[in-house]
Parts: C-alpha cells; structure tokens; sequence
C-alpha cells in the first residue's frame, strides 16, 4: 500500500478518498499524503476545492525564487491568499498541466491578482536550473505569474519534508514521488484547501478572494 492509498484511507467522506485517490493515481508524477489527510468536505466554507477541516498552520517555506533575490517565505507574505505546488520541468505529464493552470487563473484574476502569489517549488534540484525554468514558464505563459523557488538538495529537503513531500532519484532518469495538488493557504497562514491535479482555473478565480478574507 503505498503513502498515498494510506492517508486517502483516512478520509471521513469515502466519497472524497475515493475521488481524490483517482486524482493521484492519475497523476503520473506521485502523490504526497498530506494533501489526504484530515478533508472532509468540498463546502461549507464557499471554497471550492478539497477542504481541510480544521485548517492548520502551513507548513515554513524559505527559498530563493530563480530570479534571484532575496528568500521567499511564507510569513512574508501574510494578508494575501498564497497557492503552493511541488513541480519539475522535466515532468512528462501533470506539472506543466498545473503551472498552466495557475498561469490561466492568475490572468483571469484580472485586478484581483494582487491578492494571491503562486509558488512552486522544484523536485528536481539539479535539472531545474533558472535558465530551464525560465523558458518552462515562458512556454505556459506563466512568466512573472508565479515565483519558482529553487535550491540545492540540502535547501530543499527540510521543505520536502516538512511539506510532507517524497523525491528520490532512479537509475536513469528523476522519479519524483511528490505531491500533484496544489495547496491554498489563507492571508492567516493556514492551509485551508487542496486542489487535485483536475483543478480548474475557474476554482482558483473564484477561491483566492476566499482565502485572501480568511
């Protein structure tokens, strides 16, 4: 069983495990178990992806964008809704799906934009270079949409950790075991929902002035 089918295992809503399992199974790039854990339901909260109920504090998060620049970190940027996703530019499959969507979302936010910032964290820290990553987001149109934080493997691996984030390497190519969701945290700092890898840029346009209130 592998940590994905055990914490979908502890839905309350066998509903919500089974659709949620067939999102990560469907992801070609892995799953993580915290995006699992403790969701209980799709409303209630007006949000419209998977809630977790109660919202806890997100995890910390400290890296450099590829840009350059100072660390982005969570704290930092309190009062605005923050979405976080776990991707790689080598992904054959899922992760250009989810940056092209946040990208979509964040266009169709219009003025609202200035309520949300978009991270995503690479899984690949030798393959993501900021030259790759840079003609990746010019290729989804996500260039200054989004920040792409990169580091060595030694950086990284508290935040894969603490993100509850798995990545190993195989013999040929990376294989990497993380998490195909993308997570919304609230202007407070607490994760509040997560958004299969089926997300549309509908729910995020419509979610992010939701969390930017709470």
């Amino acid at each position: 069983m592998t940590a994905a089918t055990r914490a979908v295992s502890r839905f309350a809503s066998p509903a919500l495990a089974c659709a949620l399992l067939l999102a990560l199974c469907c992801a070609g790039c892995g799953s993580s178990s915290t995006a699992a854990t403790n969701i209980a339901s799709t409303g209630g909260s007006g949000l419209q992806g998977l809630i977790l109920n109660p919202p806890k504090p997100a995890p910390p998060l400290a890296l450099r964008n590829y840009t350059g620049g100072p660390r982005v970190t969570l704290s930092a940027l309190r009062g605005k809704a923050v979405l976080v996703t776990f991707v790689y530019t080598h992904c054959p499959d899922v992760c250009p799906l989810i940056v092209s969507a946040l990208a979509a979302a964040q266009r169709g936010l219009g003025a609202k934009a200035s309520m949300v910032r978009i991270v995503a964290v690479t899984v690949d820290p030798k393959g993501d270079t900021p030259a790759a990553v840079r003609a990746y987001l010019a290729a989804r149109g996500a260039t200054g949409r989004m920040d792409y934080l990169l580091g060595t493997r030694a950086q990284l691996t508290p935040t894969w950790k603490a993100w509850d984030v798995a990545v190993t390497t195989g013999t040929n190519q990376l294989t990497a075991g993380h998490s195909a969701v993308v997570y919304g945290i609230t202007a407070s700092g607490r994760m509040a929902v997560v958004y299969p890898v089926n997300f549309t840029p509908q729910q995020i346009i419509h979610d992010v002035p939701l969390l930017a209130r709470s």
